[in-house]
């Protein structure tokens, strides 16, 4: 019997330990000069939370947001954002055994200012959202992971009431449902999530539907988008407005039940709410916010898909603009801009709150962060 319950824990203990050791952190940056370290790679102990750097990249221009493939094996990211009249979207290819990300090639991402890239899960679509021209943009990845021309791309020029942030489009993220079948694009500029139906058979896989978008309530700003674990509701965090917009989903369709701040009762104005992410097991959402608070905002989510204010977690750094949570649920981690930081919490599978573990690294302009197992 001694010998089973020996055996047992050896076996769960290489298991956990052979996880640790294929966990990988991507930080993207404003690096803005070549020379500089655009894209890094670290590896993730899930054990004790500490991050070590494998590797990174120089040689390109303000790697903003970064996706991975499914599979783990290609990085895409959006290029040369924020350059005048420029734009990219970029491949990179990620050898674990030998610790290396290697260029594989850009495409011209069909607008200025690209800030999201997704994608789909058959690793052979690339969606690109570009936020100063108001457009969207798909390509087809190639089976070397390098990226196609682009198979359609579109522009929009409505906006919104605000005189300022609002005088035209600015997609700001395209995040495809559930399924995969549909794309949405959160659109600070209009107020609206648009949407297009996606078929990975065609060679052109955008086509409109009888609900091309969802409109968001006046200077919401709406500017990123995730679906429950479930498929049942969607949540789009506000950034102008510093709400998170709760919607029921159905093929293609979002119906709006909830609003709920992120930011607490002592701000009252200059909301600049980021990033939302939702725990695997889809009991608690977390939401940024920049500016004031520099803070992770957490809510419990009820059986309803309606979303309960418990807490908030300093980030302990200036303007996180993007997190993420490891496919365990265990971790989430948080890039702040300003300060160059990235700091590793230990989630609360119960509770759901934070606490900060391990080392924090340092990444000048560090603007992005995503995690994977491989």
């Amino acid at each position: 019997m001694k010998q089973k319950i020996s055996f047992l824990i050896l076996t769960l203990f290489l298991t956990f330990n052979i996880f640790s050791q294929n966990t990988y952190v991507f930080l993207g940056s404003y690096n803005r000069d070549k020379s500089a370290e655009a894209i890094q790679v670290y590896q993730l102990d899930t054990l004790n939370g500490r991050l070590n750097k494998i590797t990174s990249v120089k040689n390109i221009i303000n790697p903003s947001y970064l996706t991975v493939s499914p599979n783990g094996k290609y990085i895409y990211a959006c290029t040369d954002t924020k350059t005048p009249n420029a734009g990219s979207v970029s491949s990179f290819e990620f050898n674990p055994e030998n610790k290396s990300l290697t260029f594989l090639n850009s495409q011209r991402s069909g607008g200025e200012n690209p800030v999201y890239v997704s994608v789909h899960k058959s690793g052979k679509w690339l969606a690109n959202a570009n936020y100063t021209e108001g457009s969207v943009s798909v390509y087809p990845i190639l089976e070397n992971g390098k990226i196609d021309s682009i198979a359609q791309n579109f522009h929009y020029t409505d906006g919104s009431t605000h005189k300022e942030r609002q005088t035209k489009s600015h997609v700001h993220s395209a995040v495809f449902s559930p399924q995969f079948d549909y794309l949405f694009l959160p659109d600070l500029g209009a107020d609206k999530i648009r949407c297009y139906a996606f078929n990975e058979n065609k060679k052109q896989p955008l086509t409109e539907t009888e609900n091309p978008f969802t409109k968001t309530d006046l200077e919401a700003g709406p500017r990123h988008f995730t679906f429950h674990p479930n498929q049942k509701f969607g949540y789009c965090i506000e950034e102008m407005a510093g709400q998170i917009s709760v919607y029921n989903y159905d093929n293609g369709v979002l119906n709006k039940i909830q609003r709920i701040a992120t930011h607490s009762d002592k701000i009252k104005e200059g909301f600049e709410s980021s990033d939302i992410h939702i725990s695997p097991d889809g009991k608690f959402l977390y939401a940024a916010n920049r500016g004031k608070e520099n803070n992770i905002a957490i809510f419990s989510i009820d059986e309803k898909g309606l979303l309960k204010n418990i807490g908030y977690q300093s980030t302990l750094g200036k303007h996180p603009r993007i997190f993420a949570i490891d496919e365990t649920g265990k971790f989430l981690a948080a890039s702040n801009v300003l300060t160059g930081n990235i700091i590793v919490f230990r989630r609360n599978p119960k509770t759901g709150l934070l606490k900060k573990i391990g080392k924090e690294i340092k990444m000048e302009n560090v603007s992005c962060v995503q995690i994977k197992n491989i």
